[in-house]
């Protein structure tokens, strides 16, 4: 009889081909977090505020003030393993089968990126030199892990609010960086290198030209980024930040481009806040994968999902996703957050 793992595993699916990771410590964190409008219950001292450093495992990376010792106060931005981690810092990726099945340790990285000191301070409020702080630790937590040969992607991302997946009250952001490319990326280069070759242009480059000219699902932009509702987009109000020159890779970002970025990306998410009643969600860093720094046919890029629906059994049954808000009308809320509050999509 087979047992269940102790260590995080990831296994292949025979049916889909996909990877699922299987995280035994991850059913050991917290319970998920009220959403933001709901008082926080009491309970113990916050883990990511200062002064309970010792409640988290020992950081691998800070901006602190000068002279401030690591695993003490002093720090604004503060990296660590996330202490119910997915994956394991430790050991090799070795893959092994049993008959149809296929499997692999879980070896990786699982880090949480603690964004500020204050415990109610949400990413869109901080000032933008801040936001543009965080963003730096995210590339240069990439670019460390991207070294790694046991590495072949890299996603920072961010859960804000119970809907959204988080577990903690603090505002934080998350990395994680796997032994397999997931299939949601690994589809996307896919499609992009077929098109590549088809066309001989970088379908993102294609898009942005597009929406620059029609203006019809352009949220904002600035003279680095632009920001807009995806033509198909799967839920209502989801929004791409897209960089205007074509680079393939986050960890390619200098800070100058991180700089606009955090103005952006702040100004995105406070539109978010304003129209649509401080929502819970979801962002993603979507990348090239690690060590394929220039590719052609791939534009690095940022996906903010709104948390105001559920996904039925007709989504989870095709993969296929039911949109209620078309992206023209999505861009045209957001691009005029100073309107009433929309109802959650249906």
């Amino acid at each position: 009889m087979e047992t269940p793992p102790d260590a995080p595993e990831l296994r292949k699916d025979p049916i889909a081909g996909r990877w699922v990771m299987i995280a035994p410590d991850r059913g050991r964190r917290p319970a998920p977090a009220p959403p933001p409008s709901t008082p926080a219950a009491a309970g113990g001292p916050c883990p990511f505020c200062p002064g309970n450093e010792r409640h988290t495992p020992p950081e691998v990376d800070a901006r602190r003030d000068p002279g401030s010792r690591p695993d003490a106060p002093g720090w604004r931005t503060r990296v660590v393993p996330n202490k119910f981690a997915a994956l394991s810092a430790a050991g090799a990726p070795e893959r092994a089968r049993e008959g149809i099945y296929e499997r692999m340790d879980g070896v990786g990285a699982h880090e949480v990126i603690i964004e500020s000191p204050e415990h109610d301070a949400e990413l869109s409020e901080l000032p933008a030199e801040r936001v543009a702080e965080v963003l730096e630790v995210c590339r240069d937590r990439a670019r460390a892990h991207a070294s790694d040969p046991r590495v072949r992607y890299v996603l920072p991302f961010k859960n804000y609010g119970a809907w959204a997946g988080a577990s903690q009250e603090h505002s934080h952001t998350q990395l994680l960086a796997t032994p397999v490319i997931p299939n949601v990326a690994r589809e996307e280069l896919a499609e992009c290198e077929r098109r590549w070759h088809e066309t001989g242009r970088c379908s993102f480059c294609a898009m942005i030209a597009h929406e620059l000219e029609s203006q019809a699902r352009l949220i904002a932009r600035d003279d680095r980024f632009v920001a807009l509702a995806p033509y198909a987009s799967r839920f209502a109000y989801e929004t791409w930040i897209l960089p205007l020159r074509h680079e393939s890779s986050f960890t390619s970002a200098e800070r100058a481009e991180l700089d606009a970025l955090a103005a952006i990306l702040s100004a995105t998410l406070r539109r978010m806040r304003a129209a649509l009643d401080r929502p819970c969600y979801n962002f993603l860093i979507h990348s090239a994968p690690a060590r394929e720094t220039a590719l052609p046919w791939y534009h690095w890029h940022v996906e903010i999902v709104p948390k105001l629906s559920l996904a039925s059994g007709f989504e989870w049954g095709t993969g296929a996703y039911i949109n209620a808000v078309p992206p023209e009308e999505a861009a045209e809320r957001l691009r005029a957050p100073e309107r009433a509050a929309v109802p959650p999509a249906s």
